[in-house]
């Protein structure tokens, strides 16, 4: 068991940290974007917003459980254990409803021009920024509402088990707050991982449409940059179904199970903390922000000299 203890010690440390760095560097880049050109295109704002969501995971979730790993066990009392809960589960959904609108706003984006979306096109394109802030503020008040139902009620005789995190141990909830939970939360994410799917499946049938239609054409054999963001979109939201569905299976299973399974609960997590995690290297990849990077880099060091 020694073995496999250091395993997995190492591969949530190396997870962590390529989560935190990555996400980070990310942000920093679209900063840096944005201070170079005073502009971002509205795909880049809802990505700068996914990373935020995608960082503060890793840093509710992926932090405390790598800590504990290594030895440091339940260094929270319930209410230090509840608050971190909390912000879990806000930025679990933030991610959500982050990763569902930029699926969204892509198959709105390349949309046929006589589609029956073109006028949503519209006012999606200027109301971009207020969906997210409108994301943000829903999820922080949903997620305070159960948070403070929890807390008030921790002490309650309905609870049946309690659940060790490993960093630390609280109560499970009562009937009361299981529907409260599947009502507040549950629910919206079900509706978002279908909405996406939704769009998912209307980008892939309008990239489609469009190769049918200029399959005779000798030059388009080069794909445009419009039709590599979608792919690359696709790939991000298809990535992020397969984790999230992944781990509400296991969790479901889980939470069915009543003494709780080491393995996975490990599983689990590591399923869990993928997409935040490994998200920022799909898109350095398939954005080349890499490259991109360096060029700013070598850009700004020779302006420098030549002063």
């Amino acid at each position: 068991m020694g073995f496999w203890n250091l395993a997995i010690r190492i591969i949530f440390l190396s997870q962590t940290t390529t989560g935190i760095l990555g996400n980070f560097s990310l942000i920093f880049y679209y900063l840096l974007l944005y201070y170079k050109k005073y502009t971002l295109k509205h795909t880049d704002w809802i990505l700068v917003h996914l990373m935020a969501a995608n960082a503060l995971i890793i840093l509710s979730a992926g932090v405390p459980q790598t800590v504990a790993l290594w030895g440091f066990k339940h260094f929270l009392n319930d209410v230090g254990c509840k608050l971190l809960l909390y912000f879990q589960g806000f930025s679990r959904s933030v991610s959500l409803g982050t990763t569902c609108l930029l699926s969204v706003f892509q198959a709105l984006t390349i949309s046929l021009r006589n589609s029956c979306w073109k006028d949503y096109k519209i006012k999606v394109e200027k109301s971009v920024g207020c969906h997210i802030s409108l994301l943000w503020i829903l999820y922080m008040l949903v997620n305070s509402i159960h948070f403070a139902y929890t807390l008030v009620n921790r002490k309650s005789n309905n609870v049946t088990r309690k659940w060790d995190f490993g960093y630390c141990c609280t109560v499970g909830l009562s009937e009361i707050g299981g529907s409260l939970y599947a009502a507040l939360v549950v629910c919206p994410e079900v509706f978002f991982s279908v909405f996406m799917v939704w769009s998912s499946g209307s980008m892939v049938l309008i990239l489609y449409k469009h190769k049918q239609r200029v399959q005779y054409i000798h030059s388009s054999c080069r794909t445009s940059p419009e039709s590599r963001a979608t792919q690359n979109i696709l790939i991000l939201v298809s990535t992020f179904l397969t984790f999230y569905t992944l781990s509400s299976i296991l969790r479901g299973y889980i939470a069915l199970l009543y003494n709780q399974n080491w393995w996975l609960k490990n599983i689990n997590d590591f399923i869990s903390l993928c997409f935040p995690s490994f998200v920022p290297i799909i898109l350095i990849y398939h954005y080349s922000i890499l490259s991109k990077l360096c060029l700013v880099w070598i850009r700004n060091k020779n302006y420098s000299i030549s002063f």
